[in-house]
């Protein structure tokens, strides 16, 4: 059983920036991703970024986040976090990490909310113009 607890969420005014941590609670030895959701609106969770615990840290981010958001992961701590710079009022959400078992072939599960078997409670982030 993962255990995800998120952090770091607040508001902040237009070109503000912010950084969310996920601390993970299962060994990082084994392999993993982890990917910060968070509701379009009036839609389901859609996936901003994600990160693979051990393949070289590999990152992939949606069109909407790309250039502005970077995930990391510091394995000494669990903890995976998403640096968050030049908000923008449509980043306003609850933000949520989700962990998820690698492949088969040791990629990353496709963003979607359903293939992610473990999540967080979420850090509302609010993002004034």
């Amino acid at each position: 059983q993962i255990q995800l607890m998120e952090s770091g969420g607040g508001s902040v005014q237009a070109g503000g920036s912010l950084r969310l941590s996920c601390v993970v609670s299962e060994d990082t030895a084994s392999r993993k991703c982890i990917t910060w959701f968070r509701p379009a609106p009036g839609k389901e969770r859609k996936g901003v970024a994600r990160i693979h615990n051990t393949a070289g840290g590999w990152t992939h981010y949606a069109v909407s986040v790309k250039g502005r958001f970077t995930i990391s992961q510091n394995n000494a701590r669990n903890t995976v976090y998403l640096q968050m710079n030049d908000l923008k009022p449509e980043d306003t959400a609850m933000y949520y990490c989700a962990a998820a078992a690698t492949r088969p072939d040791n990629g990353c599960p496709a963003l979607l909310p359903g293939v992610y078997n473990y999540w967080g409670q979420g850090t509302q982030v609010t993002v004034s113009s």
